[in-house]
């Protein structure tokens, strides 16, 4: 009876120090399975993310989607004789191409913002007024006879990317002395799908006097508006009273001015990557193209969804604080007070995605943190009777989520942050875990 007795005094301490442990395996284990709802927030931001795209995309397309400007582009065809084995002929219809020597464009952006429940796109009318010339038509450089190109068959080419619903009235162009109308192509009548085209007047004989072109029209849109850089020189100046513009395409500008009152842009491009006449083959032109996006600064979604990836990091850190608390000041937390205030952590990220879309993620993250930092300092300040540890507890929370606001804004240096923020978190709990008797 004696041994039995001095065996459970002598094993006391030994379970003492064991409880402990495993009360810190209990709560790594908790930690973990309150990391599990994240992962369901993540795909409630996904789907709401979701549901902006799609109302961005019903506005779009009953105003006019995002525009693209192309051309314009002469082309004129010609006849190739082809001769079989057996030495029949035959002609063949080709297709020649002729790039402007100069492109002179000049677009003034009126935009406004169109709403679909919370959701707001940016949409616009763009007043355009394209110049430009051929100083020749180097047919010469086709190694074709005179006689076989179809000069009276010679068309102007002038695409815009959403058509229908962006041009609301005729399209003309004034070449040299004469006006022109466009008229929209059948399916497959040139290389140039969707494309607007016009006959113009050329002839052997006037080829190498050279020729100018002026186009000038209105045109809706939504988000972007961009131009192909499809002459030798390309002059381009785009201007706006939108405050935020992403400048976006082969070529930032090279000169720009951005204020709260507006943008203006201007680029100069001599387009080296096409040759200035071809035949046959047809270039992909979007690969040369260049202008703005109207950009809505709702990056909440995206900043929403880089925090909750940090969700683990931040319930870890704060129940360490809680274990070195109940430690080293010996006021014991229950198991249940930890899921609960793990609860109020997760709860901060739907706090944070419902009161973003409403007032931008900066303002909702302030808020919810807020009230995150003083529901969970008020809780445990009441169950440890102590106002100076629910302080303490708040200020960590509070180092924490400023944190984790810093790596998410400065994004480039994220992992940089991340790393020394992780290393100077273990060397604090380190620090005041070394007299923990375990």
């Amino acid at each position: 009876m004696m041994e039995t007795l001095e065996s459970i005094k002598s094993a006391t301490p030994f379970w003492g120090k064991g409880k402990l442990f495993l009360k810190c395996i209990i709560i790594f284990l908790m930690a973990m399975l309150l990391w599990i709802p994240t992962n369901f927030i993540m795909e409630v931001v996904k789907e709401r993310e979701g549901r902006q795209k799609e109302a961005i995309a019903d506005i779009s397309s009953k105003w006019a989607g995002r525009q693209a400007v192309t051309g314009p582009l002469l082309m004129i065809p010609y006849k190739l004789l082809l001769v079989d084995e057996k030495g029949s002929q035959s002609w063949q219809r080709q297709n020649a191409y002729f790039m402007p020597d100069m492109l002179d464009v000049s677009s003034k952006v009126f935009p406004e913002k169109r709403k679909r429940g919370i959701y707001e796109v940016a949409v616009y009318k763009t007043d355009i007024m394209l110049t430009g010339r051929f100083n020749n038509i180097p047919w010469q450089k086709l190694e074709i006879a005179a006689d076989q190109i179809l000069w009276n068959e010679a068309v102007l080419l002038f695409k815009v990317q959403d058509q229908l619903k962006g041009i609301n009235e005729d399209l003309f162009v004034k070449w040299n002395d004469s006006r022109f109308v466009f008229t929209t192509q059948a399916t497959g009548q040139t290389p140039l799908e969707d494309a607007f085209f016009t006959s113009v007047p050329i002839t052997q004989d006037n080829a190498a006097s050279g020729s100018t072109f002026s186009i000038h029209f209105s045109l809706n849109g939504s988000e972007q508006l961009l131009f192909s850089a499809l002459a030798r020189e390309n002059k381009i100046e785009m201007s706006s009273v939108w405050p935020d513009p992403g400048f976006t395409g082969i070529k930032l500008p090279d000169s720009r001015q951005v204020t709260d009152s507006g943008f203006t842009a201007k680029w100069k491009y001599m387009n080296r990557a096409m040759p200035q006449v071809w035949k046959n083959t047809f270039y992909n032109f979007s690969a040369a193209q260049f202008g703005a996006d109207l950009l809505i600064p709702v990056d909440s979604y995206n900043k929403t969804e880089r925090s909750v990836k940090y969700a683990l990091l931040c319930i870890m850190l704060t129940f360490a604080a809680f274990f070195l608390v109940e430690t080293i000041y010996k006021r014991p937390l229950h198991l249940v007070q930890y899921g609960l205030a793990g609860l109020a952590l997760v709860l901060f990220y739907t706090l944070l995605l419902s009161i973003s879309e409403y007032t931008g993620f900066n303002l909702a993250y302030l808020i919810a943190g807020s009230a995150t930092i003083g529901l969970v300092g008020w809780y445990v300040g009441s169950i440890l009777k102590s106002s100076k540890l629910a302080l303490f507890i708040s200020f960590v929370l509070a180092v924490v989520y400023s944190y984790i606001f810093s790596i998410i804004q400065l994004q480039d240096y994220a992992l940089l942050m991340g790393s020394i923020g992780l290393f100077v978190a273990l060397g604090i709990i380190m620090y005041f875990s070394r007299k923990l008797e375990w």
